[in-house]
């Protein structure tokens, strides 16, 4: 064993530091392959290698020679276990700076991370979370004690946590849509802390539970400070999808437009009757709003589109000039490319809408297992 060395464990949490400072690290993932090559701990000065766990149990001697000696070790499997035998072997073997990463990949799928987007004009502010394991944006505008929390996942003591330090009480949590990439825990926040919770009407044809109804032009109002949520119907993801203008300076864009792709809309098996729907969000609706708006979507799909400060942002008319999405002018091209070549589904979408809807209950882990893998809700996702 190296001299000094033993064990250590590394959080999600700091692991999202690393990635988001764009430190180095070199992962060695010990998981099938299969897994591996759906998806992965990314980030701009992170390397990773895959061998899998059953060909270690033998021996380290295969993976010292592909772990470079000048950097971070950290060993990833799905839940610990494996990771953690494997940490332990190769430290025996001499190699030191070596850690597992605590929880697994289930731990790294669920981790959020706030990040300031900016003020409000009338005092607050409004904050972006950022999952790094799973592609998902949600958003905490916050003003005069009041706080209203928008695409919320399923992980919602995040939320209420974050809400207690800035001193102020969820009053509303809003769904852009009807998810069915990740769970939703919009209604779960707005019961545990007994707010308002939203969805669109046209999305909520099939769930079993009461919720508010957000409609076009419907405005919502967080704290003493009156900062507007105006809602602004724009379907083509799903029949119901709503974007916000907040403040007059951002625009929520659930999964309708992303920085480098546009939504896709086929998860609910409607891909002919909502590619007109998604065009005219797109090429009209979207064209009338300020081109100032900050865009800020409910998910990203490569690491490249965090920026400096770790957000995922665009102002409206930068992408109308460089998103590939935006600048389709023939009809007949932008239907091809939202139909012929569509990414892979994400995984358990059917069982997660249905979740969504209320109509299933999958105990905690079973949600946990629906959620592991990359976000697949855009058109040129890859």
């Amino acid at each position: 064993m190296a001299a000094g060395a033993h064990l250590r464990g590394m959080t999600a949490r700091q692991v999202a530091r690393i990635v988001l400072d764009r430190e180095p690290l070199f992962i060695l993932d010990v998981r099938n392959e299969g897994d591996y090559s759906d998806w992965k701990i990314e980030g701009e000065r992170v390397a990773s290698i895959n061998i899998p766990y059953f060909d270690l149990l033998d021996g380290v001697e295969v993976a010292l020679g592909k772990i470079p000696t000048e950097d971070r070790v950290l060993v990833a499997c799905a839940k610990e276990g494996s990771s953690k035998f494997v940490a332990e072997q190769l430290i025996k073997a001499g190699r030191g700076d070596v850690y597992y990463l605590e929880g697994g990949m289930k731990s790294w799928s669920e981790h959020l991370e706030p990040v300031k987007i900016g003020d409000l004009k009338q005092g607050g502010a409004l904050y972006q979370f950022v999952r790094l394991g799973k592609g998902c944006l949600s958003y905490m505008i916050v003003s005069g004690g009041e706080a209203a929390v928008v695409d919320t996942v399923r992980l919602t003591e995040v939320y209420c946590s974050f809400a207690a330090q800035k001193g102020a009480r969820i009053r509303h949590a809003i769904d852009t849509h009807l998810h069915a990439d990740h769970i939703s825990g919009g209604r779960k926040l707005a019961e545990q802390v007994g707010a308002t919770y939203w969805l669109p009407p046209k999305d909520a044809d099939e769930v079993v539970f009461d919720y508010a109804k957000l409609e076009d032009g419907a405005e919502i109002a967080v704290g003493d400070a009156r900062i507007k949520i105006e809602a602004v119907y724009s379907p083509g993801h799903t029949i119901g999808s709503t974007s916000f203008v907040v403040d007059d300076q951002y625009l929520l864009t659930g999964d309708i437009l992303f920085l480098e792709s546009i939504g896709r809309p086929d998860l609910a098996g409607k891909a002919d009757d909502w590619i007109e729907n998604l065009r005219n969000t797109l090429y009209k609706r979207y064209t009338e709003l300020p081109e100032e708006l900050l865009v800020l979507p409910a998910h990203f799909g490569k690491i490249t589109e965090l920026g400096e400060d770790g957000s995922v942002r665009a102002r409206l008319g930068d992408l109308y000039a460089k998103n590939p999405g935006l600048n389709m002018p023939d009809e007949a091209e932008f239907r091809r490319a939202v139909k012929e070549h569509p990414p892979q589904y994400p995984n358990s979408y059917q069982e997660i809408r249905q979740t969504n809807m209320g109509i299933i209950q999958p105990a905690e882990e079973r949600q946990r297992e629906m959620e592991i893998g990359p976000n697949r809700c855009a058109v040129h996702d890859k």
